[in-house]
């Protein structure tokens, strides 16, 4: 043994009161901080009363080291402060990311998007109050990593010296390790007194880095085969044969889940919005059918729906999207152009410099300052959709002499937090100008603040919004007909869907072509805008579906989507 002994039970006796209280409002502070829960559905957290794993095994380093050595010397407390600073984050953003995104944590998808978040949230702030902010995000991380290395600095000092010569404590940490070895063991009748651990968070995390670094494991990561790889072998004039050249419209609609259908508020509330959009689709000329699939990702993540949908891969571990991303396999986008099909991204949400677009291979890509949007900024994205399908169809207009395209229109408006609302405005071609508004729906629109307490009540405004506008673009004269595949990414936020809710989101194919329409019912589709609540299958699989409709009739065999499906899991 090493350093000072421990104090006598003589001198541990004849400690303040005040010291012994200071001591277990450290304790309690201390597991405090490792066992809190969400507020949800706000970024906040709550106090929570069960033992926090990482406390004890904490408690457990401290009666060792002053057993040892006699007291803590400065470097280890401050050492002691900063694993305990590095647990407490990473327990608020296991709560916090389950509660705003209804999913675990993901340091490799979430690390990407986070920095992105913040750089678009900061584009509303001016410089001055970027800087107050950031300055008071690291005031906040210096004041808890002191008030840490107080805690501990007490315990320490007061508490683990009693705690060595106690043979009550002795037994109570006996107690409370077996708590927590069996909560670790999956023991259900410790959950309500045992908190979540948050150390095998940081394990996953730290194996989902590894892999991502592993050729091995990254080859095993992707099928062999997928339902693009099998069009592109099959004889190129039967392919998309089906389409007789018409375009193709994919159009990604942002958080507009199976939530708008599950929730009895939210179906009331749009059924008169979707009663217009279906009159709108007959008006015309076309017709719908519709179905449910399960999405990779919930509430955020989008690229894992765009690519998988774009590759006919499984991408619901987000490693395996990005080491798809350092491949060359092929995508829709190659398909569609070695049928002589130009193909084009239109990314409205982009603002900055996106390497993975190289991947994509578009053979025109848009990102918002590609479409020159001159009306007021309206909330984060500033951009509406409305302007962004009218500009689009400005910018490359559908004549005769241009060739057939495949258009992959990831939407933005109905995004977190789902305020403001655009005005939606009727003259499209008004819409293209720099006084797109009226000014009074403008002015109503610019005063709306995100309420991040209940975002219900706008993201059914907003959902509103995006039915009109697709809607009334779908009455806008076609001069070359178009096939549109309407696609919800991922369901909205959990502060929105709930706890627990579905992964699933609604699939619409709209169309004059009634055979193509038959080939979609054929393979579960419903006509009209109700899906059948059943779900077909995950997102990708759709790919396999929208080959087979588009292709010859005979060319595949009936049991093609089935195979399309465990080609690309």
């Amino acid at each position: 043994m090493s350093g000072q002994a421990p104090p006598s039970a003589a001198s541990i006796a004849h400690v303040p009161w005040r010291r012994v209280s200071v001591a277990v409002v450290a304790l309690l502070f201390l597991n405090g901080l490792l066992s809190f829960r969400d507020w949800w559905p706000t970024p906040g957290i709550l106090p929570d009363h069960r033992l926090a794993p990482e406390f004890v095994w904490l408690w457990l380093a401290l009666l060792a080291t002053v057993a040892w050595r006699g007291a803590l010397s400065p470097r280890s407390l401050t050492l002691f402060a900063l694993v305990d600073l590095l647990l407490v984050l990473g327990r608020y953003a296991e709560v916090t990311v389950h509660s705003l995104f209804g999913r675990p944590i993901n340091l490799y998808w979430d690390g990407a998007q986070i920095p992105r978040f913040l750089w678009v949230s900061a584009q509303e702030l001016a410089w001055w109050q970027s800087a107050g902010l950031l300055a008071s995000v690291g005031l906040l991380f210096a004041i808890l990593f002191w008030l840490l290395r107080r805690a501990i600095a007490v315990v320490a000092r007061d508490a683990v010296p009693f705690a060595l010569r106690s043979r009550w404590v002795w037994a109570g940490t006996a107690l409370a390790v077996l708590l927590v070895v069996a909560n670790l063991a999956g023991l259900r009748a410790t959950w309500p007194v045992v908190s979540k651990p948050v150390i095998p968070t940081y394990w996953r995390q730290a194996q989902l880095l590894a892999t991502a670094f592993s050729p091995q494991r990254q080859a095993s990561l992707l099928p062999a085969s997928t339902a693009v790889d099998a069009a592109l072998a099959a004889a190129p004039e039967h392919v998309l044969a089906a389409l007789h050249g018409r375009d193709v419209y994919m159009i990604m609609l942002e958080s507009l889940g199976a939530v708008v259908y599950d929730d009895a508020r939210a179906e009331r509330a749009l059924r008169p919005s979707r009663s217009r959009f279906a009159a709108d689709i007959a008006a015309s000329g076309r017709q719908v059918v519709s179905a449910f699939f399960r999405s990779p990702t919930f509430a955020g993540g989008s690229d894992l729906a765009h690519l998988g949908l774009l590759s006919g891969i499984d991408l619901s571990d987000p490693m395996r999207h990005d080491v798809l991303l350092t491949t060359q396999r092929p995508t829709l986008n190659s398909l569609f152009r070695a049928q002589g099909y130009q193909t084009f991204g239109l990314y409205p949400a982009l603002d900055w410099e996106w390497p993975e677009r190289a991947f994509y291979g578009f053979d025109v890509f848009l990102a918002r300052r590609d479409l020159g949007y001159a009306g007021p900024a309206l909330g984060f994205w500033e951009i509406p959709d409305q302007f962004s399908a009218a500009r689009f169809e400005q910018l490359y207009p559908r004549t005769g002499e241009a060739p057939p395209r495949f258009v992959f229109f990831p939407t933005i408006t109905c995004h977190l937090p789902f305020s403001p609302v655009p005005p939606y405005q009727p003259d499209w071609s008004r819409v293209l100008g720099p006084q797109p508004f009226d000014a009074l729906p403008l002015a109503h629109a610019l005063a709306e603040q995100p309420n991040w307490l209940d975002m219900f009540p706008d993201f059914l405004r907003m959902a509103n919004y995006t039915y009109q506008w697709l809607g009334a673009y779908l009455r806008q004269p076609e001069p070359r007909e178009a096939i549109y595949v309407l696609i919800a990414d991922h369901q909205p936020a959990a502060n929105i869907t709930g706890e627990d809710a579905s992964w699933d989101v609604p699939v619409h194919v709209v169309t004059r072509d009634g055979e193509i329409l038959a080939r979609f019912v054929e393979q579960g589709f419903r006509p009209g805008l109700e899906p059948p609540r059943q779900v077909l299958g995950p997102l990708h699989t759709l790919t396999g579906m929208m080959l087979r409709a588009f292709a010859a009739p005979g060319v595949y065999p009936p049991a093609l989507p089935r195979s399309f499906a465990e080609a690309g899991s």
